[in-house]
């Protein structure tokens, strides 16, 4: 007797299991499908979602030599993970300088745009300058100006 007719003959004389879950789960019962109970039309889904988030950051340039494009680095706040106290995050972006105005040490403001090309998708914009004036003249007199 060859190996495959003892197969054949024991597998016949083999009964499945009573149980259903020997092999599996028993099999799903199928759920009527339920209408919404909404008497009223669902509103359309808006046609253009719009996320404000990161589209204009304020940085410095870092570098400068490459040919309309300028390497700003933008610092931001965040919380620490474990510890909550507030880090400083450093990241820096290509951006796009296309009359090559803009030196090393420059605040800019990056606006998004459209990608122009695989890692610039910003548009450099000048910051006007701080007014580093601010508490000069306050418009009272000094005590050692009173006394000269």
């Amino acid at each position: 007797m060859s190996f495959t007719s003892s197969f054949l003959q024991l597998s016949s004389l083999l009964k499945p299991h009573p149980s259903q879950f020997l092999n599996g789960s028993l099999p799903l019962p199928s759920f009527p499908k339920i209408p919404p109970f909404s008497s009223s039309p669902a509103p359309p889904p808006p046609s253009v979602l719009t996320v404000r988030a990161m589209k204009v950051m304020q940085g410095r340039v870092v570098c400068a030599s490459s040919d309309k494009t300028v390497s700003v680095e933008v610092v931001r706040l965040a919380p620490h993970p474990k510890y909550k106290r507030r880090v400083r995050k450093k990241k820096k972006y290509q951006a796009h300088d296309p009359d090559n105005q803009f030196k090393v040490g420059d605040y800019v403001q990056l606006e998004k745009s459209r990608p122009i090309s695989k890692t610039k998708t910003f548009i450099v914009i000048p910051v006007p300058p701080r007014d580093t004036t601010r508490g000069v003249n306050l418009g009272l007199p000094l005590q050692s100006a009173e006394q000269g």
